[in-house]
């Protein structure tokens, strides 16, 4: 299949697996819920509708695109210290589990929650074309404004570094602008870079590890939120360092836009 790059960066972002109660995690890379997400978002469907079945075919929406993850910048992780519900009245304060208020003096809620910061990422994503060219048009005119993973987090330009290509993951490998959190040294070839795979590579090096993570969404209706569990690689490729760009990085990422998308 073809597919399409993006660039996920932002001074913040964050990445939830088991993003509940008073301690909200983010994983290193970003999940495939919050991929999805941001589709969504930019068509316009509401949380409890995002995922409905295709009333003609009964196709899922989304099912069928494959996500590959260059970490750029893997970022630092940052923890926000968060409280929400203090000083309301008691009517008008949080909610238990079972619906009822919190009582007054528990109605402040503390929680922890963890960001990425100065990371990016880029993602080859692969889809049937139509998909694709209904994504691209959607992402650079978006019905609701994108964010990486949490509201307050919105992207950085581009998003969408270029269209339909016949390569997208040869793209990562050989040509799209590398951000490095710092330069390499001056005698320096390759620069090792990590990626994330969702079937196991077998055109390169075998993948260093895998994991499971919970991150394929079933139903984003806040009160019915399910996600199943899926297989990612993760390894490790030495890239060349002609890729590398100095900050700021939007000349090449410019540059390498205007190209001939012809592969």
């Amino acid at each position: 299949m073809n597919g399409i790059l993006l660039r996920l960066a932002a001074p913040l972002m964050s990445f939830g697996e088991h993003a509940a109660f008073h301690y909200r995690d983010t994983l290193p890379f970003p999940t495939r819920s919050a991929l999805i997400g941001l589709f969504a978002a930019a068509d316009g469907l509401p949380r409890e509708h995002a995922l409905n079945p295709d009333p003609k075919t009964g196709a899922t929406p989304y099912s069928d695109l494959q996500i590959t993850i260059r970490i750029d910048r893997p970022g630092t992780r940052h923890t926000d210290f968060h409280t929400a519900g203090g000083g309301r009245p008691h009517q008008q304060g949080l909610r238990t589990s079972k619906g009822t208020y919190r009582a007054q003096k528990a109605s402040t809620l503390v929680s922890h929650r963890i960001y990425l910061a100065d990371a990016v990422f880029t993602i080859a994503l692969c889809a049937p074309d139509p998909l694709l060219e209904h994504l691209v048009c959607r992402l650079e005119q978006p019905a609701f404004a994108p964010y990486l993973g949490r509201r307050a987090c919105i992207p950085d330009e581009p998003l969408v570094l270029r269209g339909p290509h016949r390569n997208p993951v040869g793209e990562l490998l050989t040509r799209v602008p590398l951000s490095l959190p710092a330069p390499p040294a001056p005698d320096q070839i390759t620069v090792p870079v990590d990626f994330v795979y969702e079937q196991p590579p077998t055109d390169h090096r075998p993948a260093r590890s895998y994991r499971e993570v919970a991150d394929v969404p079933v139903d984003f209706t806040p009160t019915q939120r399910f996600h199943h569990t899926r297989r990612v690689w993760l390894t490790t490729e030495l890239l060349s360092t002609d890729l590398c760009t100095p900050r700021p990085a939007l000349p090449a990422l410019a540059a390498y836009m205007r190209q001939d998308t012809t592969p």
